[in-house]
């Protein structure tokens, strides 16, 4: 279903989506576009999963703890447009947690003449697409993959593997649960070589 534009003449909206694997650095990129923006006196909106609550239950907060940016954590993607304001630029960290609404949302947002900037998960703990991460990099202006450092190897890591053996798609957790791997380190422990 294609969304009329909000404010006919008004230009500007877009999503851009920052990805990669657990510790490439989304989180601390999503909050350095979202300072820019403020820094420019571009009235920012954030917003995370209330699900997760792993460093703060307010705060997006990076993987180092110390870089962190003031959201609302919202049990569903259909919260965010009853919560919008009179934002210019929207943020969405962990994007791969929300349901299949939010690329209906981003996309009324930026029809609407706002900068949308999503981070998230592309790919889960077995190397598939993760929640609503392909129908938003489908419909993104602007795709930026990150990348970590592989934990085995040294090499350039894009796949996220859990040590642990739980089984459930969304498990929180750190350096504890999570490490970033290679393809060839990934591939190599899932088939047990």
């Amino acid at each position: 279903m294609f969304l009329e534009p909000q404010h006919k003449g008004k230009t500007g909206g877009w999503i851009e989506v920052i990805c990669g694997s657990m510790f490439s650095g989304k989180t601390e990129e999503i909050i350095r576009r979202l300072r820019r923006a403020e820094i420019a006196g571009q009235k920012i909106e954030i917003f995370k999963p209330a699900v997760d609550s792993r460093y703060h239950p307010e705060d997006v907060v990076a993987h180092n703890t110390t870089t962190r940016i003031r959201s609302t954590p919202v049990d569903s993607s259909a919260s965010i447009l009853l919560l919008i304001s009179d934002a210019e630029v929207v943020g969405i960290d962990e994007a791969q947690f929300f349901d299949d609404g939010l690329p209906e949302i981003a996309e009324t947002l930026a029809l609407k003449g706002i900068r949308v900037i999503i981070a998230g998960l592309d790919m889960n703990f077995k190397g598939q697409p993760f929640g609503p991460m392909p129908q938003l990099l489908a419909r993104a202006e602007h795709i930026t993959k990150l990348h970590a450092i592989c934990a085995q190897c040294g090499g350039l890591a894009s796949y996220s593997y859990r040590k642990t053996a739980q089984d459930g798609t969304i498990v929180l957790g750190e350096l504890d649960v999570y490490e970033a791997r290679c393809r060839s380190c990934f591939f190599e422990a899932r088939s047990g070589s």
